[in-house]
Formats: C-alpha cells, sequence, structure tokens
C-alpha cells in the first residue's frame, strides 16, 4: 500500500514477527499477576490465623519473583507459571542457622539449614502459654503441645525442603474453601516435591498456574535460599539453593519508577525470549543482558519508539559477549547496582563472575553458540 512504500521491509518481517509471537500484552502479565498477590494474600491470611503460636515455620508476605511478575515471559498464556517466593521465619523456640553445603568460589550455590532450640523460659514468666522445648522434659511437652518443628518437619537437625512443600500442600488443599477466591476459582494442588503448584480455573477462562515456593533470606539482604531447584540440579531435600530471584525483581520494580510511561524493555525481553526458545541460550542469559543494558542506555532511550534499536542493542551485547567468551553475573562486583538493591558484603567485594565460562575453557561450545546465534 502507498502507507507502507516508505517502510524498511526488514522492518515489517520484525512487526510480523513481533504480532505473531507475541499474542497477549505486558499488560495482561501485569493484571493476572496481580490476582496471584490478592489470592496469596489471602491465603496466607488464612495459614497465620491457623498455625498462630503453633511450631511450624512462620510465613511471610508472598514475594513476586521470575519472569511472568517481572512483566515478561516466553511462554503462551496458558503456559505461564507466576512464581511466588514465601519466606519462612523461624516460630519461637527456634533459630534457623544457615550453613554452607559446597566448598568453592562465589556464588555460594547451596546452603542447610540447621535447626536449633532456644530459651522461652522468660515468656513462660510474662504469661506465654507455650512451654519452652530446651527445658521442659519429653513428658511435660507431650502432653500439653504439638511436636516441635524438629520432629515434624526436619530430616535430622536440618530443614527439610519436601516436608516443608508437602505440609503446606495439604494445608492449601484444606484450607481452600475459607479462602475468598474459592467463589471464583475451582483450584487443583499439581505435583510437586519442593513446592507447591496451583491450577486455578474461573469458567471457561485459561488456567492460572501458581508456584509457590519457600525462601531463606539471607541476613537483611536481597539474597534468599530456595526451595525451587535448578534447571540442571536437583538437590538433596536438605539442601536449599541461592537464588538472585528477589533481587532481580527488584531491580525491574526499580526501573518501572524511573522509566518512562510505555517504555519497551519489557516487550524487548519478551519478543527476544520467545526467539530463544529451543536454542542453547537460557533465559538467565538474556535476562542478564537486558539488565547490564539498562543500567548502561539512558533509561529515556527505552520509549516505544527506539524499540528496533534497542532490540538491536540486545541482540549486538550478546553477540559480543559471545565472540569475548565473558558475561558478567549482574549481582557480583557490579559498581553500578542501585542503592536500594542490598546486597551481602561479599557480592559487593567479589570479583566479576563470568556467566560464560564454559565458553571460555572449550573453544567447540563456543563455536556451537556462534553458530546458533548467527541462525537467529
Amino acid at each position: 500500500t502507498e502507507d507502507n512504500e516508505g517502510e524498511d521491509p526488514s522492518e515489517r518481517d520484525l512487526a510480523m514477527i513481533y504480532k505473531r509471537r507475541i499474542q497477549w500484552s505486558v499488560h495482561k502479565l501485569a493484571h493476572r499477576r496481580q490476582v496471584v498477590e490478592e489470592l496469596l494474600c489471602d491465603l496466607l491470611r488464612v495459614c497465620r490465623e491457623n498455625f498462630l503460636n503453633s511450631p511450624f515455620p512462620v510465613l511471610q508476605p508472598a514475594i513476586g519473583v521470575g519472569s511472568a511478575c517481572e512483566g515478561w515471559s516466553p511462554e503462551e498464556e496458558e503456559d505461564v507459571v507466576y512464581c511466588m517466593l514465601v519466606p519462612l521465619k523461624p516460630p519461637s523456640g527456634h533459630a534457623f542457622l544457615l550453613e554452607l553445603d559446597t566448598i568453592g568460589e562465589m556464588p555460594q550455590k547451596s546452603m542447610r539449614v540447621r535447626v536449633e532450640l532456644v530459651c522461652t523460659c522468660s515468656g513462660e514468666q510474662l504469661g506465654n502459654t507455650t512451654l519452652c522445648f530446651l527445658h521442659h522434659c519429653k513428658q511435660e511437652l507431650t502432653g500439653n503441645q504439638e511436636p516441635n518443628i524438629l520432629q515434624t518437619l526436619c530430616t535430622g537437625p536440618y530443614l527439610d525442603v519436601q516436608k516443608i512443600a508437602l505440609w503446606f500442600q495439604k494445608f492449601v488443599t484444606s484450607a481452600w474453601k475459607v479462602v475468598p477466591q474459592s467463589h471464583d476459582y475451582t483450584m487443583e494442588v499439581l505435583p510437586s516435591i519442593r513446592s507447591c503448584k496451583m491450577k486455578l480455573k474461573k469458567g471457561s477462562r485459561k488456567p492460572l498456574l501458581v508456584e509457590i515456593v519457600f525462601g531463606m533470606q539471607q541476613g537483611n539482604s536481597d539474597i534468599f535460599l530456595s526451595s525451587q531447584p535448578t534447571e540442571v540440579l536437583v538437590p538433596s531435600s536438605t539442601t536449599w539453593l541461592e537464588t538472585y530471584a528477589v533481587a532481580e525483581a527488584k531491580f525491574f520494580q526499580h526501573i518501572a519508577r524511573q522509566a518512562p510511561r510505555h517504555s519497551c524493555y519489557l516487550k524487548c525481553l519478551q519478543l527476544c525470549a520467545r526467539m530463544l526458545v529451543g536454542t542453547g541460550f537460557s533465559q538467565y542469559t538474556l535476562k542478564t543482558v537486558v539488565m547490564h543494558l539498562l543500567t548502561l542506555i539512558p533509561l529515556p532511550s527505552w520509549c516505544r519508539r527506539d524499540f528496533l534499536l534497542r532490540l538491536d542493542d540486545v541482540m549486538k551485547y550478546l553477540n559480543c559477549c559471545l565472540v569475548e567468551k565473558h558475561l558478567n553475573h549482574f549481582f557480583f562486583g557490579n559498581e553500578g547496582m542501585p542503592e536500594e538493591i542490598i546486597l551481602p558484603p561479599a557480592f559487593k567485594m567479589a570479583k566479576p563472575l563470568n556467566l560464560f565460562q564454559s565458553l571460555a575453557q572449550d573453544p567447540n561450545a563456543q563455536a556451537v553458540a556462534l553458530q546458533e546465534f548467527n541462525e537467529l
């Protein structure tokens, strides 16, 4: 048509790819995330009411993590999983102590959570009816209150991820009827050994998939231990894996507050993620590239009209990293980190960590990656 005569054919092709691959908007992702957040808020409120002063972990407010909660996803609408991390605090009379489970350089890939009894005798003197697990004999405790967490959710002295997941799944199944959303949604708990996966269905609408994972905060930082396994590692039931997901979610919240309205960075992520499905490039590699670019390119330059330029920047940056066999982890030794993201001191002082170390050690792997990139 006359309207298209001045258009670059490559731009028309890209527009068609964008329309075909991104079949639903970032706005819809945000709306469904809000539904999930409200559900988890109500579900955890019911949980706290049921387990008040009980010897079970104290569930903290849920934190939305992962691509869908950040506002982008490589999946089709019906396959998107909204992941919510629920931090755990010890119940009264107990303490959680983190122990390194692996030996080597940063990052710390895995840890165990030792549960220890602490004295609550002073609380008894103030009228607290819960007996001190540390100083009362087993006969007194058996007759007066439930078993402690060491007897129910631990293997040896260590908190057991699988036992926590099973405990929470049973709670959700029994408590669903008193959650307000039960009037609108049917709920099915799906099989999972390290988390609680829920499938919510409302009438004829596409199902909503939610995964609740459990976390343990490291100090007062935004770095947590998570019950969620990685793509390549399913650890033992007493092993918790370090995750940067909360820090990543806070980074995207920071960008959302600073960026102009209708910025295109989430759409760049979404389109690139769709294009990389089925390749050897991970979502985490792509997200790391975009996070670096968001600190290097001024945010006003991510307006909607700059979409093609920024998309080109993402692919050029990734290509450059492949050629140089080097992509820095975003949270280690990064001097451009926003101040509101709280990292352990060791992260700030660490040398930058190369996510492409395997390419540096294996020329054949680099050649394969470059060939795959060129085909994209």
